[in-house]
């Protein structure tokens, strides 16, 4: 496998579809234990846990906005190679897990609550608890980064350490002002529109444009894209009217007084260089205000740096592993999943 990946388990192949088609996504399959896990109010999430020889720790794997746990297979492969167990879902409303009546269109993701999302975090780690070795490490992408703060807020005790990656600590409004677009949002909800998508977003109607994605490595983007493209599953692209609403609260909830300071354990908060999915502003502050908390620009990368050119993505992947490994030796707090 020397040609195929690198030293930390990543493609290296510039046949990465190829590789990834063949080889990684059969070994993953044929390895998860695939659950449906009932939510608090009754719906069902789809998750996935793999256990790596040997393991060290498991890492719980929260994913953005319109993705899935599909999405991160190269770096679910590399992780268990690496010696950590894995845990992975797709969140409400995105990929194989529930999604509410009345939504026109499959593209369109909604919520009705952002709180929601926290909460179905904590029914994962609860679904999971006595199967999946300790200590347990978090890491998460954009909308999942939001989700992860809010969670860490509530329960300091859980993980051991996190990697944000992007995170949504708050979203970007595309040069439209904040109180409007938050008028707007509010105003379509309070008419029954919460369901719809923004008259000015459109829906899901095939392939992508590489040049406009998140993503700087066209492999990696044609190999997600081909997926997405066949399986409506997959197609989450635009918000509702009710998740942009909720969206534009999250940074108020995460930055509440006192609310970062309660985090105890070590976060790493890498920012991508250019992005227009979130702001870097508030995850300065965020991480300013954490008791250990490091702020990383990666300024080669566009919002998904999982999704970076080799040049950019093993050196930024190789420091989170680094993380993860520096953090296995840390004195455990009392209570939680790590005891």
């Amino acid at each position: 496998m020397d040609e195929l990946f690198n030293a930390d388990y990543l493609v290296l192949s510039p046949s990465y579809g190829d590789v990834m088609n063949s080889m990684v996504l059969p070994w993953l399959e044929e390895r998860a234990d695939t659950r449906m896990v009932s939510t608090y109010d009754g719906h069902s999430l789809f998750c996935q846990a793999w256990q790596a020889e040997s393991p060290s720790a498991t890492v719980v794997i929260v994913h953005g906005f319109t993705e899935n746990a599909l999405k991160y297979s190269e770096l679910i492969w590399s992780l268990l190679h690496l010696g950590f167990s894995v845990i992975a879902y797709d969140q409400r409303g995105h990929g194989r897990s529930w999604r509410a009546d009345g939504i026109p269109d499959p593209s369109v993701t909604h919520v009705d609550h952002f709180s929601d999302y926290v909460r179905d975090l904590h029914t994962v780690c609860d679904s999971f608890r006595n199967s999946m070795p300790a200590p347990w490490f978090l890491f998460a992408h954009s909308m999942g980064g939001a989700v992860a703060s809010l969670f860490l807020e509530q329960e300091p005790d859980i993980f051991r350490a996190a990697v944000l990656s992007s995170p949504m600590i708050a979203p970007s409004t595309r040069g439209i002002p904040v109180f409007l677009a938050s008028a707007l949002s509010f105003a379509a909800v309070s008419a029954g529109r919460g369901k719809r998508n923004p008259f000015f977003m459109h829906p899901y109607a095939g392939p992508e444009d590489f040049g406009t994605s998140c993503a700087t490595d066209p492999e990696r983007f044609a190999w997600y894209d081909r997926i997405k493209a066949s399986d409506t599953a997959f197609q989450n692209s635009i918000p509702s009217y009710r998740w942009s609403s909720e969206s534009l609260r999250v940074t108020g909830q995460i930055l509440a007084p006192g609310r970062p300071e309660k985090i105890s354990c070590p976060v790493l908060l890498f920012s991508a260089g250019t992005d227009f999915s979130v702001l870097p502003g508030p995850q300065k502050q965020f991480t300013e205000r954490l008791r250990s908390g490091r702020f990383i620009p990666v300024p080669l990368a566009r919002h998904e740096i999982y999704r970076s050119v080799n040049d950019v993505l093993f050196p930024w992947w190789h420091d989170v592993i680094c993380f993860f490994n520096t953090n296995l030796s840390l004195q455990i707090p009392e209570g939680g999943i790590q005891s």
